[in-house]
This record gives structure tokens, C-alpha cells and sequence, in this order.
């Protein structure tokens, strides 16, 4: 879901700078929220289906039971919002294709790894326990882990909260990078 949803955004965004077909938008009398909504959705509809395809695949391999579908649902949801709102920003700041391709190699997956998907962090000291709940990637996991086994480290609305102010701030930053024209309007 991260992955896919983040690098829709960023891959469409920067190719439609990098093709200048961004600028017909830009004049267009279309409001800059809805561009915003317009590639968002498409990094959401893209992490959605992949991330079934990969459920319904590991089905043939692997029995589970999915304990709470809402859980489930509202946290792959909120994920796939959130990256696909930083891959907007990444899009919007990437000059190049090495641009693309640094903050997912050197930001996101060390951010994953180190976010408790493999290991509980109550195993960790207190003081990289303490760090872990700063990665918000530790609050998507939490809730993942919720949801399909019913097992969790910290409470389920406090990771929805941080997802969601986490989504408010970047789809600020965002609108404001798009309404102002960072690096696509010359």
C-alpha cells in the first residue's frame, strides 16, 4: 500500500512536469484542490488494488482471518492517503528522475523497517521505544496488526489520530506548494 500508493503520485505528477503537459492543467479553470483530490485518488486507487491483489494472492498460500474488517478498511485507507500525499510533494520537488526514486530508497524504507513491522517494539529499550513512536509508519503497522489479528501496542485512536494529522499537514503543505507553483510554474 506504501509503496503503490506513493509512487502513482509521484510518477504521474513528475512526468506530467516533466512533459510539461502540467501546464494545461494549470491554466485550466480547474480548481488546484480538485488537481490535488485528482492525483491523490489515483495513488489510493492504485495502493487499493494492489494491496487486495496481494491479500487475495497470499490467501492461496497462507490460512488468516481478518479480525476487524473496519480497522482493517480505515487504516488501509489512511495509508494509502498519507503516501500518496507525500509522493504529491516529492513530485512537486523532484527536478530529475534520481529525485523520484531517493525519498522511497533512503526515507521510506528505513522507515518501514524500523516502524515494528517485524518485531513488537516492546522488546526494544525504552529510549528506541520512545523513537519508534515518532516514525508514523509505527501507528500504520500497529493498526494493520489490529486489524488482522486483533493484537495491537498502542490504542487504535491514537494511531488514527496521528494518521489524520499527519494527512491535514501534508495536504496543506500540498495545496500550498501547488497553489504557489514550487518548481512547475517558470
Amino acid at each position: 500500500v506504501i509503496t503503490n500508493s506513493y509512487s502513482n503520485t509521484v510518477m504521474s505528477f513528475f512526468l506530467s512536469k516533466f512533459n510539461h503537459s502540467i501546464e494545461e492543467l494549470l491554466v485550466s479553470p480547474v480548481p488546484y484542490w480538485i488537481i490535488l483530490l485528482g492525483y491523490t485518488s489515483g495513488g489510493v486507487v492504485r495502493g487499493f488494488v494492489v494491496g487486495c491483489c496481494v491479500l487475495i494472492t497470499t490467501s492461496f498460500f497462507v490460512e488468516f482471518e481478518i479480525n476487524d474488517i473496519g480497522i482493517t478498511f480505515v487504516t488501509f485507507l489512511l495509508t494509502a492517503i498519507l503516501f500518496s500525499l507525500a509522493g504529491f510533494i516529492n513530485a512537486i520537488y523532484a527536478k530529475s528522475f534520481d529525485d523520484v526514486t531517493i525519498v522511497p530508497t533512503f526515507i521510506l524504507m528505513p522507515m518501514t523497517y524500523l516502524g515494528g513491522m517485524f518485531y513488537s517494539i516492546d522488546i526494544l529499550p525504552q529510549f528506541w521505544q520512545d523513537v519508534s513512536k515518532f516514525n508514523p509508519i509505527y501507528y500504520m503497522v500497529d493498526s494493520f496488526r489490529l486489524g488482522f489479528l486483533g493484537v495491537s501496542t498502542s490504542d487504535f485512536w491514537t494511531s488514527v489520530s496521528v494518521l489524520l494529522i499527519m494527512i491535514a499537514i501534508l495536504a496543506i503543505v500540498s495545496f500550498y506548494l501547488l497553489k504557489k507553483g514550487v518548481n512547475i510554474k517558470t
